[in-house]
């Protein structure tokens, strides 16, 4: 007898969540759902990881939705559920699948970001949200001020968790937990990567006994994604791929990394003369800017979206079944993140990396995280002389045997100074100063050393 297929029905959900599926054209959990949300509506807390695109974000909505249906709250003015992400972008599409679940419910919520009216984010405040979504900075700015206490929280819930420790909003986190500390509170960190020391730190002093789900480990094969990389010389060569590449593959819509800000204004209005509809989108934006020019993305206005690592995580763009990266990332579990952008929910989508000089160390990287030695492809005509960089071999001397390195400068009788090792510190550790974070969803600003270096 064939085994049925997996339900929603099957989790016991609240009536109200399984219509709201219904509406959304969800029916069948994806695997992270299957694991995650049991464990959840038994009250634990939870580690969470799985790839991108699989879909994350209904794993956590569910059951804490369900939850704050089903029982009566701890307190009648504060919060039930917080939602923490570390981006303004991706904390606007958690908060779209938030409304779209809770239409008719009457739970209210409310999206509190930095880079927005801090008055308006206080009449939505003293409304007495049930659920509200936001990035830590501005979470954290409204318990200094006072507009909002955190004492009734029944739910702490950090999506994207091991990012927000990047962007160094550990001293937030720890601020909201602080301000949430009571024995009631279910806690739950979700990511696509959860394997970093800082990560497992966070949990030990924020969850309670948590259990853990994994489904897929970060660096396995993306079945949906074809992934290409090309050699290329310098930026023209690799602007010339690019060209190729956007008028000779077949997709809807496109993505293209950049490394660095003025790249995204420079290659869109580059792509704009070879009129393609394209737009550029980096953090020196104002918020309403971003906001207009990822509604108009993701509307179809535009093709092409030239962009930073800002769009590189949570954004679920259907249409997007193209993504190149014209820079590789510094990090390479962020290049897991990048083209994870395309191949959502089941559909295929391709990702194609332009490897010069200047990304040989990260294509390197790449390729350890991914544990697999990464073959080039190449466009015909457009090959490339550069080859990928050697390693560099120790000198030898006549004898064929490698030289020591000299214990001093060169210099006869003299002797070296043994200089004290700097202390290792975690990324934790290296962010835990006060007032290191902004409220906007975006990287820290560092102190300068003194003396004006």
């Amino acid at each position: 007898m064939a085994q049925q297929s997996p339900h929603f029905n099957d989790f016991g959900l609240d009536s109200r969540l399984i219509r709201a599926l219904g509406h959304l054209g969800f029916d069948t959990p994806t695997e992270i759902q299957q694991k995650a949300i049991p464990v959840v509506l038994a009250g634990h807390d939870l580690m969470a990881s799985s790839q991108t695109g699989s879909g994350k974000t209904l794993a956590f909505l569910l059951p804490a939705l369900h939850r704050l249906l089903k029982t009566r709250a701890l307190s009648k003015r504060d919060p039930r559920a917080l939602i923490l992400a570390p981006t303004r972008e991706l904390a606007k599409q958690v908060f779209g699948q938030l409304r779209s679940l809770t239409s008719g419910s009457g739970l209210d919520i409310a999206l509190l970001l930095g880079g927005e009216n801090f008055n308006d984010q206080l009449k939505a405040l003293r409304k007495s949200p049930d659920v509200i979504v936001a990035t830590p900075g501005r979470l954290a700015n409204h318990l200094d001020s006072r507009s909002l206490m955190l004492n009734g929280l029944e739910l702490l819930i950090l999506d994207e968790a091991d990012r927000m420790l990047d962007l160094g909003f550990a001293p937030q986190l720890e601020q909201i937990h602080q301000a949430a500390d009571h024995r009631r509170r279910q806690t739950l960190m979700f990511s696509a990567t959860l394997d970093h020391a800082e990560a497992d730190d966070m949990a030990a002093r924020l969850l309670k006994t948590p259990k853990r789900v994994a489904v897929g480990a970060a660096n396995a094969e993306h079945q949906d994604i074809a992934q290409r990389f090309l050699l290329c010389d310098h930026l023209d060569h690799k602007q010339a791929q690019l060209m190729h590449l956007l008028g000779h593959e077949d997709y809807q819509q496109a993505i293209i990394f950049t490394a660095t800000r003025a790249d995204t204004e420079r290659l869109a209005a580059l792509l704009q003369e070879q009129g393609q509809t394209a737009a550029a989108l980096h953090g020196d934006m104002s918020q309403a800017e971003r906001n207009r020019i990822m509604d108009a993305f993701a509307r179809g206005q535009q093709r092409l979206l030239i962009t930073t690592d800002l769009a590189s995580r949570g954004l679920d763009l259907l249409q997007v079944s193209l993504v190149v990266n014209f820079d590789l990332p510094k990090q390479a579990e962020e290049y897991v993140h990048r083209i994870g952008r395309t191949g959502r929910a089941g559909a295929s989508g391709a990702a194609v990396s332009l490897v010069g000089p200047k990304d040989w160390d990260a294509f390197k990287r790449i390729e350890r995280f991914l544990q697999q030695d990464i073959a080039f492809a190449a466009i015909e005509g457009l090959e490339g002389k550069f080859k990928g960089i050697r390693p560099r071999a120790a000198k030898a001397d006549a004898k064929g045997k490698a030289k020591p390195r000299p214990a001093g400068k060169g210099k006869p009788g003299h002797t070296p100074v043994n200089k004290p090792a700097k202390p290792a510190h975690s990324r934790a550790e290296r962010f835990s100063g006060p007032g290191l974070g902004t409220d906007d969803g975006m990287a820290p600003m560092r102190r300068k050393k003194p003396g004006g270096e």
